[in-house]
Formats: C-alpha cells, structure tokens, sequence
C-alpha cells in the first residue's frame, strides 16, 4: 500500500497552490539580509533558529498601545505629539486592531506582479489635520546611550517602517514620507531598583522610501521559482551571514566525524 504523501508545510511556498503566496514583512527582511537563508525558509521549511522572547519589550509595546488608545478615543494629541511639535493625533479607524494582529491578519496587499500577498503587523498610526498618515513604530531597549537619530538606527528597522508605509500606500491611504519610532530605553543608572523601571522617551523621525520594495519581490518571486542556491548575505558586522557560516561549518565537521567512523 502506498504511504500518503507528505503534508505540505504552512509558510513554505507550493508552485502548484492556487492563489498568492503569503509573506510576511519579517520574510521580505530575511531575503533583503540573505537570500540563502530565505530560500531554505521559504522553500523548504529550514527556518534560522528564533532567538529568545522579549517580555520585557512586549509589555512595554502593550503599555505605548493602551496609552495612545486613550488620546485616539478622546481625538487629542499625546504630550509627546506636542513636545516634539507634531501636527497630529492617534489615527481611530476600525481596522486598527486588524492592523495590528501581526500573526493573523494585519495590514495586507496582494502584489499581482510577484503574485505575493504581503502583510504586516503595525503598531500605531497618526493622522495630520488633512488626513495624511503617519506611520509609527514602537522600540524598546536599555542602553548607556538610546538611539537620538535615524542614523543610530538599524537598517531592519528602517526597512520594516518603509514596508509599512508602501502597504498603506497600497490600501489607498495618503502617507507622510516621515514616520516615527517611539524608542523608550530604559534608565540603568540609578543607584536602586525598587521595584520600578524608568524610561527615557525619543521620538525619532524618520524618512522613508519605500521605492526598493517592488523590485525586491520581484526578486524574491524568481528566487521561489528557482531551485539555484543564492549566495550567502551579510551579518550585522559586514561579515558573511552568521547562520549560513553556522551552518557550514557544523555540516562540514558531521561530515568529517562520519567518514572518521
């Protein structure tokens, strides 16, 4: 009796599926970082092994929402809005809590050229008196020194508020070239801790462009529609991509055990 074939994967991408194929934001980064490790994560499942839970970031993430949720449900600026001369509040929409629900649904657009569905999960939008939107990103961290500029910032961050802006864009909103990261880094030079957690608040501007971002699909499509093997991307230091030399290295070394057997 013939055994029945293997379930396919969910996230691993099937030629023969009928519709687009869903990606997420997290993924467009992978392939911008390194192809190879996209097209084992794409193609066949291999994903690059998940680093630990940030709970910390997570709570500090909820307590921004509740707090800007309560100026979006009254239409008034956040003090910080106004600090940092900001003409605008909390966009109120009712797909807000769709936007934000990264892992089901979020803010989506079905590019028909690369056939790819994209989505992402967003963590807050502003609106200015003309309707224009601002797109905003929540960081958390705790450093001697916090980022102050878009320059201090990583190029996954600016490529995550840049996707985001494109998929607004795509729905058919007006968004401004200019969103904001919310960086809160937590104070780690008090002389005690009781039992609080202080934070210093930036509102970091910065200017997007999300021109790459079709090309990059385009891309990504051929790369899903090839069985070539990219070449190795580069690490944060500039180096080669840490998981593929990681990988590398340890399948040349079980290699090497096994014909020593």
């Amino acid at each position: 009796m013939a055994s029945a074939s293997p379930k396919k994967r969910w996230g691993v991408y099937d030629p023969t599926a009928p519709g687009p194929f869903k990606l997420s934001r997290s993924k467009i980064d992978t392939f911008c970082e390194c192809p190879r490790c996209s097209f084992l994560d794409l193609k066949y499942g291999v994903k690059r092994p998940s680093g630990p839970a940030f709970t910390l970031n997570v709570a500090v993430d909820e307590l921004l929402k509740r707090e800007f949720d309560t100026h979006r449900a009254a239409g008034t600026a956040h003090p910080w809005m106004k600090t940092y001369g900001i003409n605008a509040v909390p966009f109120n929409h009712e797909k807000l809590d769709e936007w934000r629900d990264s892992l089901r649904r979020g803010v989506s657009y079905h590019h028909e050229p690369s056939n790819l569905l994209v989505r992402g999960g967003i963590d807050d939008v502003w609106a200015t008196p003309s309707g224009e939107l601002i797109i905003v990103d929540y960081k958390a961290t705790a450093k001697k020194v916090g980022p102050s500029s878009a320059d201090d910032l990583y190029d996954s961050y600016k490529r995550q508020m840049e996707i985001y802006q494109w998929l607004f864009r795509q729905n058919g909103f007006t968004v401004a070239p200019e969103g904001y990261f919310v960086y809160v880094n937590g104070k780690t030079d008090r002389e005690a801790f009781d039992a609080k957690l202080e934070f210093d608040v930036a509102l970091i501007p910065y200017v997007g462009s999300d021109a790459w971002i079709e090309g990059t699909l385009m891309d990504l499509r051929a790369m899903l529609d090839s069985d070539e093997i990219p070449a190795i991307g580069t690490s944060f230091g500039g180096g080669p991509c840490d998981y593929c030399t990681y990988r590398e290295a340890a399948g040349k070394t079980l290699r090497d055990l096994a014909r020593n057997k």
